[in-house]
């Protein structure tokens, strides 16, 4: 089942003339538009969106640094006072035209916002088109920990148009090839097994593959939309991600994308499954094997190792002290809320 929350070509229309006919019907009268990107979507995106969007011509716009730098409290409160010099009421709407730093703290400045504003996403990385951008997280960091201070608030569309990703450089599509990893792995072992057999070095993974993730993890978080149950899914592999990406930000020579990180989290994930919740050997060496040709052999230091456990006992999905992972009986059958030891993590992180 498609969403119709989601635009993306119809064969008869591109995305963006199908966000064009949204802007322009009567929900949106007496609105005014403002369009958030950072200092990459400014120069390369925004010239094509404004272009083909008819309605969003006479629209202001603000930048912030690229990067997971700008989900700053400080950012988002420039944003708010952006927002209020330009006289922007409750009709007002947000346009995030960026990948997921973009998307959340655009998302996380309309909820706030005279106590929420509208939004809208147009993603532009594939890490965005397939992920971040969809289900309503919205959240901001919090010193080194990552989306410590957000919202679930649903955008109005996404729209997912593949032509950005002509902008963008190869590791950056890279990145997003592990999101999509990770939702098929947990969502649907037949999508998986297609993704693996298309996940070759030229990330030919094709539009078709793209929307199909999207619309997996727009279903889920429909039906789970606070995060309690079936949505807890999609944290595969994050717990060990958004804690290494953290670590490696503040220690590593050369910072890790939020999607490399993710991979290396879901290699970790998967060697705990073969010791806990029963994941076939082979799935989890498969896996392991496409991770380190595309990324190496990673080294932690026990300092970077011992600030990864302590970014991982900050985890939102945490309980009682302890840390709780998402694992694999098998691809297609998550398990959540798997307690781990600090031995277990250590042993985990060893094997990337």
């Amino acid at each position: 089942m498609k969403s119709h929350n989601i635009l993306y070509s119809n064969g008869h229309l591109p995305a963006l003339k199908l966000l064009d006919r949204h802007l322009k019907s009567k929900q949106y009268l007496g609105s005014r538009f403002f369009i958030l990107g950072d200092s990459n979507t400014i120069d390369h995106c925004l010239p094509l969106l404004v272009s083909e969007v008819g309605a969003l011509q006479e629209s202001e716009f603000f930048e912030v640094e690229a990067g997971e730098g700008c989900k700053d409290l400080a950012v988002a409160e420039n944003l708010w006072l952006g927002l209020m010099e330009s006289g922007a009421d409750r009709n007002a709407v947000i346009i995030n035209l960026g990948g997921g730093a973009v998307c959340d703290l655009g998302g996380f400045a309309a909820a706030a916002y005279k106590r929420g504003i509208r939004y809208i996403n147009v993603p532009t990385t594939l890490l965005a088109m397939v992920d971040a951008a969809v289900g309503g997280k919205t959240a901001i960091n919090v010193g080194d920990i990552k989306n410590q201070a957000g919202f679930f608030y649903l955008p109005q569309r996404v729209c997912i148009e593949p032509a950005f990703l002509q902008t963008l450089p190869q590791r950056e599509l890279l990145s997003g090839t592990f999101e999509m990893a990770k939702t098929f792995a947990v969502a649907d072992k037949e999508r998986y097994s297609q993704f693996c057999r298309l996940w070759q070095n030229d990330f030919s993974i094709g539009e078709e593959m793209i929307y199909a993730c999207a619309n997996i993890k727009d279903q889920i978080t429909k039906r789970d939309f606070k995060d309690t149950g079936e949505r807890k899914i999609l944290n595969f592999g994050h717990t060990f991600g958004h804690a290494i990406e953290g670590a490696m930000l503040k220690y590593g020579k050369d910072a890790l994308s939020h999607g490399e990180a993710v991979g290396l989290g879901m290699v970790c994930a998967m060697y705990l499954s073969t010791k806990k919740t029963g994941l076939p050997e082979k799935v989890y060496g498969d896996f392991a094997q496409k991770v380190r040709s595309l990324l190496g052999k990673q080294h932690f230091t026990p300092k970077t190792m011992d600030t990864i456990i302590y970014n991982m006992y900050a985890d939102k999905k945490n309980a009682v002290g302890e840390i709780r992972c998402v694992l694999l009986k098998d691809i297609g059958e998550a398990v959540c809320d798997i307690s781990v030891s600090e031995e277990e993590i250590r042993d985990a992180l060893g094997v990337v």
